[in-house]
C-alpha cells in the first residue's frame, strides 16, 4: 500500500478513536439519568485489498484499509428486563392489594371518632340495663338512643367502604388514561426508531431508552408480552390483547354503570353498540376477574387488575354472601366482601331484634302494636322512593326483591314514633307485670352462637363478637398480603439490581474506556506524524 493510503488508515483511526471518546462522555453525563442505558461502541475492519492468491499458503496476502464506527449499541439484557417487567407487574399487583387491606382495616378501626364497636357495644350495655328494671322509662329511652347511634355509625362505615371503592374507581381510571397515554407514545416512538435507523447508519438509542421506560410502567400497570421485529419496533400485547402494532395503537374504554358509576375497562375496537347506542361489553372486557388468582397461572400482575379486584363491580349487601358464584365473585373484592359481611350483621341484629318485638305482639290488648295496630318495629325501613346502596336517591326502592323486604344498612331507620316516645314500647304487659321474657329473648339475640362471616368459615360466631372477628379476619389476610408484598419487593430488588449491573454506567469502567481510546487516539495521531514525515522527507530528498 502506498504511503498516502497509510494516511487514510491513520485517519479511521482518529475518527472511530474520537467517536469512542464522545460515546464515553456521552455515558459520563447521564451516569445519574433515571432510564438510561450504557452505550458501548463497536468497531469493525474495513475491506481488505488483496495483493495476492496462492493455494499453498495459509492466507492470501491482504493489506487492511483501517477501522471503521460501526454502531453505538445499547447494553441491555433481554431476559432481565422482561423478569423485572413481569416481577415489577406481580408486585405492584400485591402493593394495590395490601394497600387496600391497610385501608379498609382503618376504616373499621375508626381511629378517629367514636368506633362502630363502641356504639355496638353500648346498644347491648342499654339492653342488658333494660333488662334490670324493663318498665323504666329512661332505660327504655337509652335503649332507642344506643339504637339510633349504632344504626348511624353502621351507615357512616358503609359509607366510608362505599368512599373506598370510589377512590379505587378513580384510580382505575386514572391508570386506564394512561395505558393509553403509553400506548401512543409506544406508537410514535417505533416510527420515530424506524425513521432513524432505516438506513442503517445511526442508532437511536435515546428514544429507545424512552421506549424502555414507557414498557417498564406499563409493566407495572397491567400483564404484558411484547416482542422487536427485525426492524426495532416494539409489538406489545396487554392481558392477551394487541395493545400496540407496527400500524396501530388500540384504546382501551371505559363503561361507566349508570347505577354506581364504577367502570369496566373493554377494548374500544372489539366493542359493538346495541340498539340503544350503548356499547356491548360483553365479549371484550379487558379482565376476566372469575379467575383464580394465581402465581402460577400469572393472573396477579398488574396494578389495575388489583384495583378492580380489590374494588369489586357493585356495593354488596348480606344477600350476596349467598349467592352460588361467591368464590368467583363477592369473596374475590376485599371491600365487596366486608360490605356483605358487615350489611349481614347489621341486617341479623335488626330482624332479630324486630322480630322479638314482634312476637310479643298482642293485637287485642293493644300491646306491642304500632298506633296503626301492627307488630311494633324498633327499626324500619325508609320508605319507597328509597336508597340505593350508594346511599342514592332513587325513584324505586331497589331492595324489594321478588316481594320480600331487604333490611340491609342502607336503607334502614328508627322507628320515627320511638324517637319521639320511646315509652311506647312500654315493656308492661296486659297483666301489668313486666316483660323480663322479651328481654332475655333479645339477650340470646345477642349472645347466640349461630352466625358466621361468610360461607367459607366454619366456626361460628354470637353478634356481640362478630365485628371483631371481622376486624381480626381483615387484620389477619393484610398481614399475609404484606408478607407476600415484602417477599416480591425483595424479588423486584434483586432482579432491579441484576439489570442495573448491566444496564447501569459505572464511573470507573467508563474512565478506563475513556484512557484506552485516548491512547488509541494519541497513537493514531503518531501513526500520522510519522507517516507524514517519511513522505516529507521522500519529497525532499527526490527534490534535490
Amino acid at each position: 500500500m502506498s504511503l498516502f493510503g497509510n494516511l487514510y488508515i491513520g485517519n479511521s483511526g482518529l475518527q472511530t478513536s474520537q467517536n469512542a471518546l464522545n460515546t464515553v462522555a456521552h455515558n459520563l453525563t447521564n451516569v445519574d439519568t433515571v432510564g438510561y442505558t450504557r452505550q458501548q461502541v463497536a468497531q469493525s475492519d474495513r475491506t481488505y485489498n488483496t495483493i495476492s492468491v496462492n493455494a499453498s499458503i495459509v492466507s492470501n496476502k491482504q493489506t487492511g484499509l483501517g477501522v471503521y464506527y460501526s454502531e453505538t449499541r445499547q447494553v441491555r439484557d433481554y431476559f432481565l428486563d422482561q423478569t423485572y417487567r413481569e416481577e415489577n407487574g406481580r408486585l405492584s399487583f400485591y402493593n394495590v392489594t395490601y394497600t387496600t387491606f391497610k385501608e379498609v382495616e382503618n376504616t373499621l378501626g375508626e381511629l378517629d371518632g367514636e368506633s362502630f364497636n363502641d356504639s355496638l357495644t353500648n346498644f347491648w350495655e342499654s339492653i342488658e340495663e333494660l333488662a334490670k328494671e324493663p318498665s323504666s322509662s329512661v332505660k327504655q329511652g337509652l335503649f332507642i338512643q344506643r339504637a339510633n347511634q349504632f344504626l348511624e355509625r353502621a351507615k357512616a362505615v358503609y359509607t366510608d367502604l362505599s368512599d373506598l371503592q370510589d377512590n379505587l374507581n378513580e384510580k382505575v381510571k386514572t391508570d386506564i388514561d394512561r395505558v393509553n397515554e403509553i400506548s401512543k407514545r409506544l406508537f410514535d416512538l417505533n416510527n420515530s426508531i424506524l425513521k432513524i435507523e432505516c438506513a442503517g447508519v445511526e442508532r437511536a438509542n435515546d428514544l429507545r431508552d424512552e421506549r424502555n421506560a414507557l414498557l417498564d410502567e406499563l409493566g407495572g400497570l397491567m400483564n404484558i408480552t411484547y416482542k422487536e421485529d427485525v426492524d426495532g419496533a416494539v409489538m406489545v400485547k396487554a392481558e392477551g390483547h394487541a395493545l400496540v402494532t407496527r400500524g396501530a395503537s388500540y384504546d382501551i374504554a371505559l363503561y361507566q354503570d349508570p347505577n354506581n358509576g364504577l367502570y369496566t375497562p373493554y377494548w374500544k375496537m372489539d366493542a359493538r353498540l346495541n340498539e340503544a347506542g350503548i356499547p356491548d361489553i360483553s365479549n371484550c372486557k379487558v379482565y376476566d376477574l372469575t379467575l383464580p388468582i394465581s402465581t402460577a397461572r400469572n393472573t396477579d400482575v398488574g396494578s389495575i387488575k388489583a384495583e378492580l379486584l380489590a374494588r369489586g363491580d357493585t356495593r354488596a349487601n348480606y344477600t350476596y354472601l349467598d349467592r352460588p358464584d361467591y368464590n368467583q365473585t363477592t369473596a374475590q373484592s376485599v371491600i365487596m366482601n366486608v360490605q356483605a359481611e358487615f350489611d349481614s350483621l347489621i341486617h341479623s341484629i335488626v330482624t332479630k331484634v324486630n322480630e322479638v318485638f314482634a312476637s310479643s305482639a298482642d293485637k287485642d290488648n293493644g300491646y306491642m302494636v304500632d298506633k296503626d295496630g301492627n307488630p311494633l318495629q324498633i327499626f324500619q325501613k325508609i320508605a319507597s322512593p328509597g336508597y340505593d346502596a350508594a346511599g342514592n336517591f332513587v325513584a324505586e326502592d331497589p331492595t324489594e326483591e321478588k316481594g320480600t323486604t331487604l333490611y340491609t344498612v342502607a336503607n334502614l331507620t328508627i322507628n320515627a314514633d320511638l324517637m319521639k316516645e320511646s315509652t311506647l314500647i312500654g315493656l308492661i304487659k296486659p297483666d301489668q307485670s313486666e316483660d323480663f321474657e322479651l328481654i332475655n329473648q333479645l339477650k340470646d339475640v345477642f349472645t347466640a352462637e349461630e352466625y358466621v362471616l361468610n360461607p367459607n368459615v366454619v366456626t361460628k360466631t354470637n353478634l356481640i363478637d362478630f365485628y371483631s372477628n371481622l376486624v381480626s379476619q381483615i387484620g389477619s389476610s393484610g398481614s399475609v398480603f404484606k408478607s407476600v408484598y415484602t417477599n416480591q419487593e425483595t424479588t423486584v430488588n434483586s432482579t432491579e439490581f441484576a439489570r442495573q449491573q448491566v444496564v447501569g454506567v459505572s464511573d470507573d469502567e467508563e474512565l478506563n474506556n475513556m484512557i484506552k481510546f485516548q491512547n488509541a487516539y494519541n497513537a493514531n495521531s503518531r501513526f500520522i506524524n510519522a507517516i507524514n514525515e517519511m513522505i516529507e522527507h521522500i519529497i525532499n530528498t527526490l527534490g534535490t
